[in-house]
C-alpha cells in the first residue's frame, strides 16, 4: 500500500517478439490467471459481506433500542405509597429520646412564624412550625416543669401532664418581615394521641417560644425542612 492507500498495479509480463513462449512464460500466464480469479472471488465475497452489513447494523440497532428501553423502564422512579407535605420521613420504629435537642440558626432572614399545625401518624404525633422568610431558625426543645411566659415569667396554662418547651431562635418581628405572625394563645389540636395541646407565646427579642403539652415525658425528635422553612417536632405515642 502507498501512503495514500492505493494499490500498485501488477506490472505486465515482458514478452520477447523473437522467441516462442517458454515454460516460464506459460507459468507466468497461468499465474496471472490465478491472480485474476482470486481477485474476482475476493470481490464477490466482499460484495456479499457488504450486502449483509445492513442486517447486522439493524440487529445491533434493535438490540440497542431494546437495551435503552429496558434501562429506561428500570430507571423510572416508583411513586411513593403515601405523600406528606411536611415530609414524614417516618422512622420505624420511632427514633427519639427525652433529652434536650438543640440546633443553631442557619442564615436566618425575616423568619416569622406564620403557621402551627398538628397531625397524627402511626407511631407519633407531629407538630409543625412554619415560617415566612429564608434560612433555618435555631431551636432548643426540652421538657420543663412549668411553662412560663417570656418577659413576665407568668405561668401559662397548657393542656397535658408534661410540657415540651420549643424555643425558636433567629426569628423576626412581623413588622420587620412584613409577614403575619401566628397570634399568641392556644393552637387548635385534634385527633392526636400523645399531644394534648399547643400554646404559642409570640416573639420577643429574636426568640419565639411555644409549648407542647403531652400525656407523659415521652421520646421526641426535632428536625428542619425547607421550602418553606419549617421546624418539625415528632412526639412518640409510646413512653
Amino acid at each position: 500500500m502507498s501512503p495514500e492507500g492505493a494499490q500498485h498495479p501488477v506490472p505486465p509480463t515482458a514478452w520477447r517478439a523473437s522467441h516462442k513462449p517458454g515454460a516460464c512464460q506459460h507459468l507466468a500466464v497461468r499465474t496471472r490467471r490465478l491472480i485474476r480469479s482470486a481477485g474476482f472471488a475476493a470481490a464477490v465475497l466482499l460484495a456479499a459481506g457488504c450486502g449483509s452489513q445492513p442486517t447486522t447494523d439493524a440487529a445491533a440497532t434493535g438490540s440497542s433500542t431494546s437495551s435503552s428501553a429496558a434501562a429506561a423502564e428500570t430507571a423510572a422512579p416508583s411513586a411513593p405509597a403515601t405523600a406528606d407535605p411536611d415530609g414524614v420521613a417516618s422512622v420505624t420504629p420511632f427514633s427519639g429520646d427525652t433529652g434536650a435537642d438543640v440546633a443553631a440558626p442557619a442564615a436566618p432572614q425575616g423568619l416569622t412564624l406564620t403557621d402551627v399545625r398538628t397531625g397524627r401518624h402511626e407511631d407519633f404525633d407531629r407538630v409543625v412550625f412554619e415560617f415566612a422568610g429564608t434560612g433555618t431558625p435555631g431551636w432548643s426543645v426540652e421538657y420543663v416543669d412549668t411553662p412560663s411566659a417570656q418577659g413576665s415569667g407568668a405561668v401559662v396554662d397548657v393542656p397535658g401532664t408534661a410540657f415540651l418547651q420549643v424555643t425558636l431562635q433567629g426569628t423576626s418581628y412581623p413588622y420587620e418581615s412584613g409577614a403575619q405572625e401566628v397570634p399568641r394563645g392556644p393552637v387548635a389540636v385534634s385527633d392526636t394521641h400523645a399531644v394534648a395541646g399547643v400554646f404559642y407565646d409570640a416573639t420577643f427579642e429574636g426568640t419565639s417560644v411555644a409549648w407542647i403539652g403531652t400525656s407523659d415525658r415521652v421520646p421526641f425528635r426535632v428536625y428542619a425542612l425547607t421550602g418553606p422553612s419549617r421546624v418539625v417536632v415528632d412526639v412518640s405515642h409510646a413512653g
